[in-house]
């Protein structure tokens, strides 16, 4: 199967859930709800997942984060974040290196 980084890259922005840090074990928590996390949990670090794997590299160039991906791949909760088979090639593939992508958020066309 014929894989592109654009396509990784593609199913990271489609995972689904958020993930917060707990502040008292120090461990991330993935939730499908913002109200779902406790209140061990900060709101502010609450970020969706199809974030969460991503880390700011230098400028708008961002990092797809495998240690991030793992994170999420030992919930065994694939389905429910929609981890897709680009993902967990991208994971098998460790002798390549990250995917760093410049990456913008898009502005909704105003009419």
């Amino acid at each position: 199967m014929s894989m592109t980084s654009a396509d990784i890259c593609t199913a990271a922005d489609h995972l689904q859930g958020f993930v917060g840090i707990n502040q008292k074990t120090a461990q991330y928590i993935v939730r499908f709800s913002e109200d779902a996390f406790g209140l061990d949990i900060l709101e502010s670090s609450i970020e969706p997942t199809n974030e969460f794997v991503w880390r700011l590299q230098a400028g708008e160039h961002m990092r797809l984060d495998r240690t991030r991906i793992q994170l999420l791949l030992d919930q065994h909760i694939d389905e429910r974040l929609n981890i897709s088979t680009p993902i967990q090639l991208y994971m098998q593939r460790v002798d390549l290196p990250e995917i760093i992508a410049e990456r913008r958020i898009k502005k909704p066309v105003s009419q």
